[in-house]
């Protein structure tokens, strides 16, 4: 993976959403809406309903629509854990 990429995993009850490398990534955060880019800090942080956009190789923007759900960030691995999810 290059040192510009996130390696992001989206999880819901039913499988897995997304897996693979990003550019950036945006997210409908509890306390406010946050972005997430290389070589961010680790952070914890619960979600509520709204969108996920991520940027992949191709900065074509992708979208999930989430319920809610909870994200960890630790050394540009992103992992995404929501109620509900659609693409």
């Amino acid at each position: 993976m290059a040192t510009h990429e996130l390696q992001m995993k989206i999880y819901s009850p039913l499988g897995v959403i997304y897996d693979g490398p990003v550019l950036s990534v945006a997210f409908p955060g509890a306390a406010g809406g946050f972005a997430v880019y290389p070589s961010h800090a680790p952070i914890i942080a619960a979600l509520k309903a709204g969108v996920i956009t991520y940027h992949t190789e191709s900065h074509e923007p992708q979208t999930v629509s989430v319920k809610s759900g909870f994200v960890e960030v630790n050394d540009n691995l992103v992992t995404v854990c929501v109620e509900e999810a659609q693409s």
